[in-house]
């Protein structure tokens, strides 16, 4: 039988996730290529026999995505599949365009067939952006779990940046697992916050078994989003974040606005840093294309420690790398903090950017008051430090979710900004939450 040859376009997530689940062990189809883009150094390897089975016995090339023409003519791809997150929907097409104009099929698989069921109620929270508060939104149901008893393992969207094999499950439980399994600054971003509250993580790359361990210790799974990406695990209890910073953005988004149509509860969350309008914007948004929907407001509880140390400074801000490249935020907690906060100026760092952080401003042309958290390698926590030494200013506000310090050293003085997620009128999370759980016969 002729099989189907298939090309994925992906970022080391979504991409593995949708070939175990339609294609491993399919032999109605081969695929012949993966292409990777939006994180640095994950192409130009190989997704390895042991995740990808025994009709790839040398495993399935990894290219970046610029070779994708090449790959479609000299590998004779029928079809191309697109698989990664947070894309504008104009930009979507236009790679649609491109793989059409060269004879391919284009596609999209949806989520029954890229969901996996679990035996345990799960909850899951995502986003029509990059950078709404997913995280702070699952530490706040764990938290919430946690006091009720209730045993919860935060299963986190996938970030296989390192050895894949390797990473087929990983579990994280305390500080000493994040250095032993050599975490990035991005995974350390996910992952420590939970861990310091007492919570179990689970990541890595074969989503079946992640899940299967999962459930062993589990009353309830998190599962927790990356990017705006849809779930990989079938939610009982759907919910979804919005961003008043970026109101119209839940409908320009792929696959942001699937998530925006799909929620059973939609939370528009950092609504006490945000202009009323821009909030009201959302809530008829939410009214007009999923009105069955609950709607939740919550806030972001910005700390920046000691305000003293910023007031009158030229401060240089380090926020989030993700939620200001590709999510393509100007500013994140820790400008808002600072500004809050009677800094004199934001120092603009793209004059001093060393290395691979000059192509970071160079591709994200937005950014011209914030410091991108970049970490993918050890080479990007190189010029991260060099770029904040060679950066004149007084002082250094660290947004990032995690304390930098751990992982690179800063010369200056220094500032920890951290947010938390808090309930904002109602209807609550909270009372979201223990409706669910009560459902579900786990409180009395």
């Amino acid at each position: 039988m002729d099989r189907t040859r298939i090309a994925i376009m992906g970022a080391a997530g979504r991409d593995f996730h949708n070939f175990q689940l339609a294609y491993r062990g399919n032999e109605s189809v081969e695929v012949v290529a993966f292409t990777a883009t939006q994180i640095p150094g994950i192409d130009s390897r190989t997704y390895p026999t042991e995740l990808a089975g025994p009709l790839y016995p040398d495993g399935i090339p990894i290219f970046p995505e610029s070779e994708l023409p090449r790959l479609i003519r000299e590998m004779r791809v029928e079809r191309v599949d697109f698989a990664y997150s947070d894309i504008a929907h104009i930009d979507l097409m236009h790679k649609a365009s491109a793989v059409l104009a060269l004879g391919a099929d284009f596609a999209l698989l949806g989520p029954d067939r890229t969901m996996l069921e679990s035996n345990k109620p799960v909850i899951s929270v995502c986003a029509v952006r990059t950078g709404v508060g997913k995280s702070g939104i699952s530490s706040y149901i764990w938290q919430l779990l946690a006091e009720k008893g209730i045993r919860a393992v935060d299963i986190r969207h996938p970030m296989p940046y390192r050895d894949l094999a390797m990473m087929r499950v990983e579990r994280y439980a305390s500080m000493e697992d994040l250095d032993r399994y050599g975490c990035t600054i991005e995974e350390r971003e996910e992952y420590e916050h939970l861990i310091a509250l007492g919570a179990v993580v689970m990541a890595g790359v074969d989503y079946a078994d992640i899940l299967a361990a999962a459930e062993k210790e589990a009353d309830v799974i998190i599962w927790d989003g990356g990017n705006n990406d849809l779930p990989f695990i079938r939610p009982d209890l759907e919910i979804v974040a919005l961003d008043p910073h970026r109101p119209g953005h839940e409908r320009l988004y792929h696959p942001g606005e699937t998530n925006f149509l799909r929620a059973g509860v939609l939370v528009i969350n950092k609504v006490n840093t945000a202009d009323q309008a821009s909030v009201d914007s959302l809530v008829a948004a939410a009214a007009e294309f999923n009105p069955d929907a609950t709607l939740v407001m919550t806030e972001s509880l910005i700390d920046a420690g000691d305000p003293a140390m910023i007031a009158g400074k030229r401060v240089l801000v380090i926020e989030d790398g993700p939620t200001v490249t590709h999510g393509g935020m100007k500013y994140g907690a820790g400008a808002l903090a600072a500004k809050r906060a009677g800094a004199a100026e934001l120092v603009d760092a793209r004059p001093f950017a060393v290395g691979s952080l000059r192509g970071t401003y160079e591709k994200y042309p937005h950014m011209t008051e914030v410091l991108p958290a970049m970490g993918y390698s050890a080479e990007q926590l190189r010029d991260l430090e060099e770029t904040i030494r060679a950066t004149p200013c007084d002082v250094v506000v660290v947004a990032t979710p995690i304390d930098l310090t751990h992982l690179i050293a800063i010369d200056k003085p220094k500032v920890r900004v951290t947010y938390r997620v808090a309930d904002h009128g109602a209807p609550t999370l909270r009372s979201i939450v223990e409706t669910f759980l009560a459902g579900q016969g786990l409180t009395k």
